[in-house]
């Protein structure tokens, strides 16, 4: 495809923006957004700070709604993974429960149920692309990253499920975006804040980080979201993101994907703080990404403009084909067709959420409690992917018997064993969610159990050791609303409040 004489033409700006995709600040959308969804923004990234707590669904129906009439073919994308990372639910934590709950059940069925469920009521609120689910496998319990976020650490366990996730989602009209190609589990880095470097061989990336990936392809995903982090064995010099070997090679030409591309979040250290948006943009476009994804606090107006002068230039230049950005264009034009399309009813299961938080719970002991207990919540802080978000037992348990206390305990204080003994004649409940990768809570956990032996660790994250949990635990597998709910409900049991006894699985303590 040649390219323009007019370089400086409308339409060369027009493709120029159908390839970004910004986030943006407060819960109705500003006017510069607005106007360049007029003018063909590709698309608006929807984060926990643009949902309003007390209008809730209802009012982002109505903010996606502004966005759609000013731009008929942008498209509204969020990051609503369940578990941990959350949007819709940010001011409770998710009424869906993570990955790592999915793939403890192992039933596809299942997961494939609530990526339904959850497809359903993203596209009743007016989202037409999720940024899930997770294609990643949990390699390494330093990841800062991936932890409860991935299906598992098994590729072929994480592969069927993700697999089922994209089906069950995509049913209800909501496009995949499966992430982060080609793999981000395998490093103990996070790429918001470094450059981290995977150094799986190529014949182990086909062998494992790959399979997930490979069945999400075979299942229709919509959208392949790159990692931001360095493969040698596939490019020694250039991140994921901006590597023609990783994106059009790889994925393009012997995976075969003709989907939509986009980055991960361009704000991140490995971009922003290396060749910076504007080369980043040009670069990632160069290799065969079609959507920037500008997401983080500092979006405005101005930093979306720099990155469409930076890739019109780059053509204008001779450095970016235009037909290169053109066919950019072209695949998010078929993604937007794909969005619109009518969509027959799909049976959705209401419950399925909080019926798979159930299923996933494990115990060990009799966790019943008889009376109000305390609760000492060890805090940590949250990742960045998932941001501040309501966790933890403690607030459920309340609920159900108002005599509960609750503390929350930082590294820096209150003594957690101070706080204990002052409340000896209660049960004690431990709620924690970063003992794996925090020695502080681990020996929180073991001054605790020297005062009161017979406290109940209640693990949020994947699970800790065996000297973390103890005999008495119960585990959620991440930091949902229902699975604190599902753990509440067990641990209230015994007094005739909440869920049935003994509706948990139980297993021995994980070594």
């Amino acid at each position: 495809m040649a390219r323009p004489r007019d370089h400086q033409s409308t339409e060369l700006r027009r493709l120029a923006l159908a390839t970004v995709f910004p986030g943006f600040d407060g819960t109705t959308p500003p006017a510069w957004l607005l106007e360049l969804a007029a003018e063909g923004l590709g698309g608006a990234v929807l984060f926990g700070r643009n949902v309003d707590p007390d209008g809730g669904d209802d009012a982002v129906r109505e903010m996606t709604g502004r966005l759609h009439d000013a731009g008929p073919h942008l498209l509204v994308a969020v990051d609503e993974e369940g578990g941990d990372v959350t949007r819709l639910d940010v001011a409770t934590g998710s009424t869906f429960p993570g990955s790592a709950a999915l793939g403890a059940v192992d039933d596809v069925d299942l997961t494939r149920d609530v990526a339904t469920a959850l497809g359903v009521r993203l596209r009743g609120v007016g989202v037409d692309l999720n940024l899930g689910p997770v294609a990643d496998l949990e390699l390494d319990p330093r990841n800062p990253i991936v932890g409860v976020r991935a299906f598992g650490a098994e590729a072929e366990l994480v592969a069927r499920h993700v697999a089922a996730f994209v089906v069950g989602q995509q049913s209800a009209g909501v496009g995949a975006a499966v992430k982060h190609f080609p793999g981000h589990g395998a490093t103990d880095e996070d790429s918001h804040v470094t450059m981290p470097t995977v150094t799986s061989s190529r014949e182990l990336l086909e062998a494992r980080e790959l399979v997930p990936f490979r069945a999400a392809l075979e299942a229709g995903a919509q959208v392949v979201m790159t990692a931001h982090i360095l493969l040698p064995a596939l490019d020694p010099d250039l991140p994921a993101t901006l590597s023609p070997a990783v994106v059009d090679g790889l994925l393009r030409r012997e995976l075969g994907f003709d989907g939509v591309v986009m980055t991960d979040g361009m704000d991140m250290y490995a971009i922003s703080r290396t060749v910076g948006h504007e080369e980043g943009a040009v670069l990632a476009l160069l290799a065969g990404v079609d959507a920037l994804c500008l997401g983080g606090d500092s979006t405005d107006r101005d930093l979306v403009e720099r990155v469409v002068a930076a890739v019109v230039r780059a053509v204008t230049e001779g450095r970016l084909p235009y037909g290169r950005l053109a066919q950019a264009a072209e695949r998010l034009a078929r993604l937007v067709a794909w969005s619109r399309r009518p969509v027959p009813p799909v049976p959705v299961d209401d419950e399925a959420g909080r019926r798979a938080a159930a299923r996933a719970i494990v115990s060990g002991g009799r966790v019943a409690l008889t009376a109000d207990p305390l609760v000492l919540e060890l805090e940590d802080e949250p990742s960045i992917a998932a941001g501040q978000v309501p966790w933890g037992v403690g607030t459920p348990l309340r609920r159900r018997w108002p005599g509960t206390v609750v503390v929350t305990v930082h590294e820096d204080g209150p003594d957690p064993v101070l706080v204990a003994a002052s409340h000896a004649a209660r049960p004690l409940v431990v709620a924690l969610r970063a003992a794996r990768r925090r020695a502080w809570q681990r020996d929180a956990v073991a001054a605790l159990r020297t005062l009161r032996p017979d406290l109940v660790v209640v693990d949020h994250d994947l699970p800790s050791g065996p000297e973390v949990l103890g005999d008495l635990y119960v585990l959620t597998y991440g930091s949902s609303l229902v699975g604190a709910e599902a753990a509440a409900d067990l641990l209230t049991a015994g007094r005739g409040a909440g869920g049935p006894a003994g509706t948990a699985r139980t297993a021995a303590a994980p070594a």
